[in-house]
């Protein structure tokens, strides 16, 4: 272990972050694919098919972008001999396929020349599946059929089929392009990628990332084997293990030493996925929420007894293996907010801030269910009201009552879906909020209501990327050393509590909810 004061990197391959031993940021860089690296052509640093299903990214896009961030912080003259540790993340679900006798190439690195130079043969596939990727429905309904259905693939794996997910990725390699698939190697996430990159050999998967493929048995943390037969032939050797997200993978290439001046005991800690490592630069324990109040909203869950169902994603928890997280997305976030707003509140948050506060809590027994684009859970659409006899109304509500319905509604709904995947809330749940209807502290009192917890706002730039580099110095440190740590960070602010009064009344609010969310979903599937 180094005699320096340590700092602890974390590798997006496209943003870079040093944190000091007080965890404080100290060093950020970052690369835009589409113009830093341009000779690529990418749009969004994404390569979009004709098909409108298929979309992917260059593989070696990312490993010039390594480049380039190094390059420039060795330029910047940053002090590469003082970094202790080196953790990462990368887009969940991405997946990078190496082709045979690439390793050999990864461990006789050359420092006179770049990585990218080096590595550009070593790929079986050109252009790796991402996350946005819709074009393997027909691998996700083979794999579903072949575990027995949707609800036990989302039991033994966390969720049901995803057409995002790496194992219909590669089932559908393994059908459409076989010599490919033969010619590979070993197949990597695009975090256990990174991390290979970084320590010169084929690292292994984490346990959290790999929650995201459809192939890892989330409770016995290993690789299904009936789901990999389901998804193609002799793909566990091609996998390779699986380790904890905090595990020191080894100690960085000697590649990296010669090149850039890293000390050789430098060590490497898994790399995860970036909805993992989002929860851990959010601080989150157990029993926490992290709500992210956006374009769509997110919930980052910490479970300590899960119950995977269809709708949401359960993974090994990232800090805690013994432990889960739960993420949950809703498409109706802001942009149905900024509608109510719009026809209610004469397109002023003022006044619709006003509105929540001139109307009572729950109401009056008044529920409104305000899907303005297809959900996700529930698959629905359309604007529903229900008054306090449980009858749907066609017509708007009050202009206040609206308001406030649009905003109980949404965190009624967070609620009952967060407790359907095993959520409780305990005496010392936290919710954390970020994003950008965290800025209006009436909003997060009715969440606090609501879901009975205080709320908490903090400023957590770039989470996923943070979140990696505590991972490092957490693995590194031990997680008992880095609790200590993180007892000295700065406070979170706590903007709101929740009024006893109310706890009785929304949770027989939520119950109503629930119940009529299912009942107006079957009329809708039915009509």
């Amino acid at each position: 272990m180094t005699q320096y004061i340590p700092i602890y990197l974390s590798i997006y391959l496209s943003i870079f972050i040093a944190i000091n031993q007080k965890l404080e940021i100290v060093k950020e860089e970052s690369v835009r694919f589409d113009s830093d690296v341009p000779e690529f052509k990418t749009s969004g640093g994404v390569h979009s098919q004709a098909d409108g299903m298929t979309v992917t990214a260059p593989t070696l896009m990312w490993v010039k972008a390594l480049d380039v961030i190094l390059d420039q912080l060795k330029a910047d003259g940053f002090d590469f001999s003082k970094v202790a540790a080196i953790s990462g993340t990368g887009q969940q679900h991405g997946s990078v396929y190496w082709k045979k006798g690439a390793e050999t190439i990864l461990k006789n690195l050359k420092p006179e020349q770049t990585l990218h130079q080096q590595l550009k043969d070593c790929f079986s596939i050109a252009d790796s599946p991402i996350w946005m990727d819709a074009s393997t429905s027909r691998q996700c309904q083979q794999l579903e059929s072949a575990v027995g259905g949707a609800d036990r693939l989302a039991e033994i794996t966390g969720s049901r089929a995803y057409e995002r997910f790496t194992g219909n990725q590669i089932a559908k390699i393994f059908q459409n392009d076989r010599y490919a698939y033969d010619d590979t190697e070993r197949i990597s996430l695009v975090s256990s990628f990174g991390a290979s990159l970084m320590i010169g050999k084929y690292a292994p998967i984490d346990y959290s990332d790999g929650s995201g493929m459809n192939l890892l048995d989330i409770r016995k943390k290993q690789w299904s084997e009936e789901c990999l037969q389901a998804c193609a032939e002799k793909l566990a050797e091609k996998l390779g293990p699986v380790v904890k997200s905090t595990e020191n993978v080894g100690n960085i290439s000697p590649y990296f030493v010669q090149k850039y001046g890293f000390l050789a005991d430098c060590a490497i800690i898994a790399f995860t996925g970036d909805n993992p490592a989002s929860l851990a630069g959010m601080r989150l324990q157990e029993g926490d929420v992290g709500a992210s109040l956006g374009t769509s909203d997110t919930l980052f869950l910490w479970l300590t007894e899960p119950e995977p169902a269809l709708e949401g994603h359960i993974f090994i928890n990232p800090v805690n293996s013994d432990a889960y997280m739960a993420l949950l997305c809703f498409k109706n976030g802001s942009l149905t907010r900024e509608n109510i707003r719009d026809e209610c509140a004469e397109g002023s948050w003022d006044k619709f801030t006003n509105h929540l506060m001139t109307t009572p809590p729950g109401n009056n027994g008044k529920i409104g269910i305000y899907f303005d684009v297809m959900e996700i859970q529930p698959l629905l659409k359309g604007r529903f009201r229900i008054d306090e006899e449980d009858q749907c109304v066609s017509s708007s509500f009050k202009n206040e009552e609206e308001v406030r319905a649009v905003i109980e509604g949404q965190v009624m709904s967070r609620r009952v879906h967060a407790e359907t995947l095993g959520f409780k809330i305990l005496p010392k749940t936290r919710v954390l909020a970020t994003g950008g209807a965290s800025q209006n502290k009436i909003i997060l009192k009715i969440m606090s209501d609501i879901l009975n917890a205080p709320v908490y706002t903090q400023d957590v730039a770039n989470s996923a990327s943070l979140g990696a580099a505590y991972q490092a110095a957490r693995g590194l440190m031990g997680n008992g050393k880095f609790n200590e740590l993180l007892e000295n960070l700065s406070a979170m602010t706590c903007i709101a509590e929740p009024d006893p009064k109310s706890k009785d009344m929304y949770t027989q609010l939520c119950a109503r909810y629930k119940m009529l969310e299912k009942k107006i979903s079957k009329t809708e599937d039915s009509a």
